[in-house]
């Protein structure tokens, strides 16, 4: 929902209004979070609340439980009207605050999947024969780098289309992430192999071009959109003989696998995790260390061989709940 088209219109409009202000102030795009809280303003005008307050049954209402509603959809609602109680506290308004001990740990519900060396050598292979196209005549040479950034890079997608000829630093070999998530911004360093694939990339698809153009030029001249690659992505995994359910494997899951096979080569080489989650969180453009910390059970989990490794030496590293897709 653009921050353009976003009116409120219920008596606590204006402070809704100005919570979301001070979100975005401090680095938050906060897209969803405004959507849901135009969801709630709408269910407060409705109901008529005639003073500036947050009166219990009106959370109640909002927080109780819809049909077929997840728990963490239900979660995300009340994580909202709390951030917006607490806002209105500071400013002096009553309200009742949703207990957080009634929000049930569903942040890390999905559970990546983890491509094996074998399969992302299949990926790669099915990439590299990727056939030429007359509508998208530089697809055959897009997917192939796109694909290996992904991976070798741990990018998210929409991180890897946002990237603009400007950004990649074939000189130094590293990229440049802009506005990513929580509005971060980081430079990630390449491997020499994909340093000069990126070469021989630009060599062929942007030789004249200008700075600001986008690095995996779509075929119409702008960005890729997300999901566009998602159903190319589908559609190589099954080529490379991967199966595909309802729960993935999902793009984002070469993202995962980065970071984990990262840290079961520094695992097996006997690394100093302690030390080194930080770097590989700082890489990844994580806001803090928890979202690695999960890469570290996960690695113990899927590789028997150093679990006693991992949990004699980085025990006091690894949470004890599940993943979140979005990390």
């Amino acid at each position: 929902m653009s921050e353009r088209t976003v009116v409120f219109q219920s008596i606590i409009g204006e402070l809704i209004a100005g919570y979301i202000e001070e979100k975005r102030a401090v680095g938050y795009k906060y897209k969803k979070g405004s959507s849901l809280l135009k969801q709630f303003d709408t269910l407060v005008a409705k109901e008529n609340l005639l003073e500036m307050k947050l009166p219990k049954e009106l959370v109640l209402l909002w927080t109780e439980k819809r049909p077929n509603e997840t728990e963490s959809t239900r979660n995300g609602r009340i994580s909202i009207i709390r951030g917006l109680a607490r806002y209105m506290v500071r400013l002096g308004y009553e309200v009742y605050l949703f207990p957080a001990a009634s929000i049930s740990i569903a942040r890390y519900s999905y559970v990546p999947y983890i491509f094996s060396e074998i399969e992302l050598k299949n990926i790669f292979s099915i990439c590299d024969r990727y056939p030429i196209s007359n509508v998208s005549p530089n697809r055959h040479l897009i997917f192939p780098l796109l694909f290996r950034i992904l991976y070798g890079c741990g990018l998210r997608i929409s991180e890897a289309l946002n990237l603009k000829l400007k950004d990649v630093d074939l000189n130094q070999g590293t990229l440049f992430i802009r506005d990513a998530k929580f509005g971060k911004e980081r430079i990630v360093p390449m491997s020499e192999t994909l340093i000069e694939s990126c070469r021989l990339y630009v060599k062929k698809v942007h030789p004249f071009e200008l700075n600001n153009t986008f690095f995996f030029l779509s075929p119409y001249g702008g960005r890729y959109k997300e999901s566009t690659i998602y159903k190319l992505f589908r559609e190589i995994i099954w080529k490379a003989g991967i199966s595909h359910s309802g729960r993935g494997p999902r793009l984002h899951d070469l993202r995962h696998s980065f970071a984990v096979h990262c840290l079961k080569k520094w695992v097996l080489n006997d690394e100093d995790i302690t030390n080194l989650l930080p770097y590989l969180s700082a890489y990844l453009g994580h806001v803090d260390l928890r979202g690695t910390q999960h890469y570290l059970r996960l690695t113990a989990e899927l590789y028997p061989k150093i679990i006693n490794s991992v949990e004699q030496n980085f025990s006091t590293l690894i949470p004890k709940v599940s993943f979140n897709e979005t990390y």
